[in-house]
């Protein structure tokens, strides 16, 4: 077993202060070799899912955002519902967000909200590995450990990047699912090769550099190929006796490591600093916009999937100030995307996705956590899975509509109750990746990629 301490984390509600830990089972490494991905992609093929040139660009809101105070609002319902801000209208008739989404609302025909999504666990550990894996059994708060791997990992296994010479699969700044990384966004029994390579650092700073993508000291591309050439001879001999399949991760660490250094094309994309400045005021000059122009960059370079972390969503208290800093960067950065996207003509051609591991309690609190009410600032909202909404915007589905619907209190779907599968498979739809691919765990059982749920209808 492999094991590389990754550093501290910051704490979460449980109390617990999360340490990641990156763990390798070597057994694990090559249970999907190259001929297994090949065969994966032709049987995609086969089975009438056709070859696509589209990619996902996934906004996740770490620590769980809730429906009602964004694009589920209720005021109608009781003062302790329906929270501290108004609905406002969109440019779509019958669609309404809050008004701290003043920019969204004027591009509502861009986006379709789904309001029915329900994994229903209150859980962090449980709720984000449903989201991100589309299994929950089995982990919790008290058992965080992965069992499965990331959706996105199981896509660019099949797909690997929409161009060469960029990397298939990428977390700004980083791959974190409730303070672990990478979290459920790693690749588990996939093999380590399938977590998204993180950038790291701050995209905002003007300093910002990403590593490992840059060729040190006075080393030159020539030189550098020539090293390459001399190390692949020595390793031969090593390589034809291994029959474990242990080594290729390393193999895969090493081609994306020569891919990212050699290509002019990767350096271009990550390159910020040569995007135009009106373009990257668009997004918001902050953490969060400019992840979210990087993630632009890269699609449109030719990388087939990006997360974007966004993180501190857990308000159980003093939610007026937590949202009201929060919600105007998602909204500029979510407006910026989708108009910059549809400037380029890639709506069609990329998907966002919007999401967290839950939502918030539909019922607010008294502030006070345990304390005396409002001592801890305004209300806040607690855990809950029963009633979600999941964003989706561009990759060819439709905008402007609404699927699904929760009660009056918004405590639960009322019609058209979703699940987490619903979301992959959409997703796989859009990306054109068969969900009924299997792959081999470590005990070497074949597992689906997908256990259930449809494609979202209402969206194609």
């Amino acid at each position: 077993m492999l094991r590389v301490h990754l550093g501290g984390t910051t704490k979460y509600c449980d109390g617990l202060s999360r340490r990641s830990f990156l763990q390798v089972g070597v057994a694990g490494m090559g249970a999907a070799s190259l001929g297994r991905v090949l065969h994966a992609k032709d049987e995609t093929v086969r089975t009438g899912h056709t070859r696509k040139d589209t990619s996902v660009i996934l906004l996740w809101l770490d620590g769980g955002p809730g429906h009602m105070d964004m694009y589920d609002m209720k005021p109608m319902a009781p003062p302790e519902y329906r929270g501290i801000w108004s609905p406002i209208r969109t440019n779509v008739p019958g669609i309404e967000v809050t008004e701290l989404f003043p920019l969204q609302a004027k591009i509502a025909d861009k986006f379709s909200i789904v309001r029915s999504l329900h994994h229903d666990t209150g859980d962090h550990f449980t709720g984000g590995h449903w989201m991100l894996t589309g299994r929950g059994a089995g982990v919790s708060g008290g058992a965080t450990a992965g069992k499965y791997p990331f959706f996105g990992s199981i896509a660019t296994k099949v797909l690997g990047p929409r161009k060469a010479g960029m990397p298939e699969n990428v977390a700004v700044p980083y791959a974190s699912s409730i303070g672990l990384r990478p979290g459920y966004f790693g690749g588990h029994y996939l093999g380590v090769q399938h977590n998204p390579f993180e950038t790291n650092g701050d995209p905002n700073a003007a300093n910002f550099q990403v590593q490992n993508i840059a060729l040190q000291n006075q080393m030159t591309i020539s030189r550098l190929e020539n090293r390459r050439t001399l190390l692949t001879s020595f390793d031969k001999l090593r390589r034809e006796v291994d029959q474990s399949g242990s080594l290729e991760a390393i193999d895969r660490f090493d081609q994306r490591a020569y891919e990212l250094v050699t290509s002019e094309q990767a350096r271009r994309a990550f390159d910020l600093s040569s995007e135009d400045e009106k373009v990257r005021e668009s997004y918001g000059r902050n953490t969060w916009g400019q992840s979210v122009l990087l993630a632009r960059r890269l699609v449109e370079a030719g990388t087939t999937f990006v997360t974007c972390h966004f993180g501190g969503w857990d308000h159980h208290w003093d939610l007026k100030t937590g949202m009201e800093n929060y919600l105007p960067k998602v909204d500029q950065a979510v407006h910026g995307l989708l108009t910059d996207l549809s400037n380029r003509g890639l709506m069609d051609q990329v998907l966002v996705v919007l999401c967290g591991e839950f939502s918030r309690t539909p019922r607010m609190n008294d502030g006070g956590n345990g304390g005396a009410p409002m001592s801890m600032g305004t209300p806040g909202r607690d855990h809950w899975g029963n009633a979600m909404f999941c964003f989706f915007a561009g990759g060819g589905l439709k905008g402007g509509q609404i699927v699904g619907s929760t009660n009056r209190l918004g405590e639960a779907p009322q019609d058209r109750p979703l699940r987490p599968g619903d979301v992959h498979h959409t997703i796989y739809h859009v990306l054109g990746v068969d969900p009924s691919l299997h792959f081999l765990d470590h005990s070497g059982r074949p597992v689906p990629a997908i256990d259930h749920g449809e494609v979202i209808h209402e969206l194609l």
